[in-house]
Order: C-alpha cells, then sequence, then structure tokens
C-alpha cells in the first residue's frame, strides 16, 4: 500500500511548464553527501551552480563545524569562561532557532550536549563499542544545559558562560539545505530538490508538469509500514531514526540521539520511537524537531504537533510489530 500525501500549497504551483533539462549533481560535506535535482531554465553550467551550492556548505561548516577545530563553533567552544564573543549571522540564526527550539520543547532538544554526544561515541572523538562509565556521564551533564547560554540579539554576541560545547549535529544539515534553497532561488533556479545528508527540501515542478516528490525514510526494519509518499513545494523534509548510527553492547541498543534530560541515549525500553519524519517551511526547524520528538515520545511529541499545527509522522515499534501515528497536520494531506 502507498500513501499520498498532498500539501495545500501545491495550489501555488506555477502553472507555466519550466523549460529546460533536469540536472542533477553530487558532493560531500559535513560527513555525509548531498545531491541536488534542478531545471536548468537559465542554461546555467554545472560548475556554475555546483560551486553556489558547495560555497552554502562551506559556510557552515566553516562556522559550525565541531569536526573543524578551527571553526568558529570549535573557538567558542573552547573560549575562557564569561567571555562575550560576536558570531557571523548564519551561526548566530542557528543558535538562535536551536535555543528557541529548546525552551519550547522544554529540553528535549538542547545544543548544549555536545560534551555528552562526544562521550557516547557520536562525535568527533571517535566512535565506542561499549557504554561509558555512568559516573564519566553525570559529570558531563553537569555542564551541559541550554539556559546557561545568554544571547546579545542586538549586537549577535554570545556569552562563553564556561566549559559549555555546542553541537549543532541535530540543526546544521537542515540549515544547510534552506541556505542552499536561498541561494538557487536568488540565481533564478525556482524548480529544484535538495538533498543532504538524508534532510530534504523541494519547489517548483519538473519540465512534465510533476511536482518533486519523495517517499519518507523509515526504519528498515519497519515490516508492513505503508510507504508515504509527498510532493514537496516550499517544503522541507527531515527524518531521525534510531537506526542512522548506533552501537550495540551486551545486547542493548545505544542509539546517536542522546536525552539531553538524563544524558544517556534515548531507551528502547521506555521510548520506543524508531522513526521520526517533520514536514515544515524550514529544514532547519524540521531538523530540530525530529530530534526533539524522537526524545519526547509518541504522546508528547503528538501533543506538541498539535499545539503548535507541525506534520509529523512516528513510528513506534511494539511487541508485535510497528505502529504508526500521524499528527493532525499530516492528516490533512491525505488525499
Amino acid at each position: 500500500m502507498r500513501r499520498v500525501l498532498i500539501p495545500q500549497n501545491l495550489q501555488e504551483l506555477p502553472e507555466q511548464l519550466p523549460i529546460g533539462e533536469v540536472k542533477t549533481l553530487t558532493g560531500q560535506s559535513m560527513g555525509t553527501t548531498w545531491t541536488v535535482r534542478f531545471v536548468n531554465t537559465h542554461q546555467l553550467s554545472n560548475s556554475t551552480v555546483q560551486t553556489l551550492i558547495q560555497c552554502e556548505l562551506d559556510i557552515v561548516v566553516t562556522q559550525m563545524s565541531t569536526w573543524q577545530t578551527d571553526s568558529n563553533l570549535s573557538v567558542f567552544n573552547r573560549a575562557a569562561a564569561n567571555t562575550w564573543h560576536v558570531l557571523p549571522e548564519p551561526f548566530f540564526k542557528v543558535l538562535d532557532c536551536a535555543l528557541k527550539i529548546a525552551a519550547e520543547t522544554d529540553g528535549a532538544f538542547d545544543p548544549t550536549i555536545g560534551p555528552l554526544v562526544n562521550c557516547w561515541g557520536f562525535g568527533p572523538n571517535g566512535e565506542r563499542s561499549s557504554p561509558p562509565d555512568a559516573a564519566e556521564v553525570k559529570a558531563l551533564h553537569a555542564d551541559c544545559g541550554w539556559q546557561k547560554l545568554q544571547l546579545d540579539n542586538e549586537t549577535m554576541r554570545v556569552l562563553q558562560p564556561g566549559n559549555v560545547y555546542v553541537d549543532f549535529s541535530g540543526i546544521a544539515k537542515g540549515y544547510s539545505v534552506d541556505r542552499i534553497a536561498l541561494a538557487l532561488t536568488d540565481a533564478g533556479i525556482e524548480n529544484y530538490l535538495i538533498e543532504v545528508g538524508g534532510e530534504l527540501y523541494g519547489a517548483g515542478i519538473k519540465p512534465d508538469g510533476q511536482p518533486w516528490w519523495i517517499a519518507l525514510e523509515t526504519s528498515p526494519n519497519a515490516q508492513k509500514i505503508t510507504e508515504s509518499v509527498i510532493a514537496l513545494h516550499k517544503l522541507a523534509v527531515a527524518t531521525s531514526g534510531d537506526y542512522r548510527r548506533y552501537f550495540e553492547h551486551d545486547g542493548k541498543h545505544y542509539a546517536h540521539t542522546i536525552d539531553p534530560r538524563t544524558g544517556f541515549p534515548i531507551d528502547r525500553t521506555t521510548n520506543a520511537l524508531v522513526s521520526v519524519t517533520v514536514i515544515h517551511a524550514e529544514c532547519m526547524v524540521a531538523d530540530a524537531l525530529a530530534t526533539a520528538f524522537t526524545v519526547m515520545g509518541v504522546k508528547a511529541a503528538l501533543t506538541y504537533a498539535k499545539q503548535k499545527d507541525i506534520a509529523v509522522l512516528l513510528v513506534e515499534q511494539k511487541a508485535d510489530g510497528f505502529e504508526e501515528y500521524l499528527s493532525p497536520k499530516l492528516m490533512a494531506m491525505l488525499e
């Protein structure tokens, strides 16, 4: 079976078909791959568009990578206590968004959990095959907490209170997609589909009049789950899953999503969400919310999605298989 999702804004699709070939460009950034398909109505060279895309990705890496020791983020993370730092506009924008979502989700999303991400083997310090000592986790957890960060919106500054290590791994990919979308539009490219490490954004139509159809990702182990396809026009899709990065030890599954409230990866015995997909106008927001909902669990995630009118698809693993949950906004897209 297939579930077809039709967003309401498809009514805004351009009436005139674009003339030109559909080009496909690919590359690598942020430890993952990217792909952009676009209708080349202005006959731009592939190298011109490739350079434009790579430039946007490089800005995100240069400013927000914890893997690059000279990035703006790494410099901030090493900074002395009680020092203020003027941030580049993109960095400040992502941090501001991250802190707002942290507040709205009661810390289910928290950009300051970098030390825990590293401790559990999901950061630049390298992978691990067994869990860290609980005392080490507790000590690092004490240095975390989004409330410790203070922003000065007028001067785009942030205070380093001391030992706060920010990690944008739950939001930077989504932001990079937003940047690419804006750059393509500014270059006169209006019909495109962007994918960076599984996060997507689509706009416009193809020369055959069809929108950009994509299948929503879910756990590869989820049996008998209805395939969902959606037409993307000025919409982003972000998915978080416990199958993407993890390690297993003594029969226990340790996923890369850390619960900021405990310092430990989400536990399948208490939170059986295996996949969360969020559809939103901004990929940055969709990316962060997908992480937050994974931490929150089915009930809290659906409550938030209903209150904020967010389109979300949750997949939960149960003893007898998998169960899907659709938020009201997603249900409204059913054909």
